[in-house]
């Protein structure tokens, strides 16, 4: 089953109370979104330790649940 666009940002907001989350659905089919998350967790973080840590809020569904998620991170 898929993942709304509500569940990807409350998994986000529930790791990251301060970020900022906007999700978009680019296909329209429940199963490729983009993110732009923008926290001050960030700050001092690689890119790669800043998607980690999106990827990692949404607790193993990535690739199951969530198929496609482009990532945008910002330090706040």
């Amino acid at each position: 089953m898929a993942m709304d666009l509500k569940e990807i940002e409350s998994f986000i907001k529930q790791a990251m109370p301060d970020a900022i989350v906007e999700i978009q659905d680019l296909a329209g089919d429940g199963n490729h979104y983009s993110a732009t998350v923008t926290s001050s967790q960030f700050s001092g973080k690689s890119k790669i330790e800043q998607h980690k840590m999106v990827y990692n809020s949404l607790k193993g569904r990535m690739g199951n649940e969530l198929h496609a998620l482009a990532i945008k991170t910002k330090e706040s």
